[in-house]
């Protein structure tokens, strides 16, 4: 974890996830949109292989305040700009 951003990240084959706590806004997309991915009840809280990278990656981009973000390592789409809600 990076101390002075409160970033972690979350390193799966073909993508990885970073959250930003101080930015989360709770809305909770990430865990409607793919819970077998993003389940704040089991540690670690995001397990990128638990679904498709393509369809992580579409989860992530929802993401209302810009708290996820991810980066694709297998030469797939991304990263995306970050979008936070006030963009919207």
């Amino acid at each position: 974890m990076d101390e002075r951003t409160d970033r972690r990240s979350y390193e799966g084959r073909s993508i990885t996830v970073t959250f930003e706590a101080g930015r989360c806004r709770h809305a909770a997309e990430c865990v409607r949109g793919l819970p077998e991915v993003f389940d704040t009840a089991r540690r670690p809280w995001i397990r990128p292989d638990g679904a498709d990278a393509g369809r992580v990656a579409e989860v992530v981009r929802r993401c209302p305040s810009g708290a996820l973000r991810y980066e694709r390592t297998d030469g797939g789409q991304g990263p995306w700009p970050v979008r936070t809600n006030e963009e919207r």
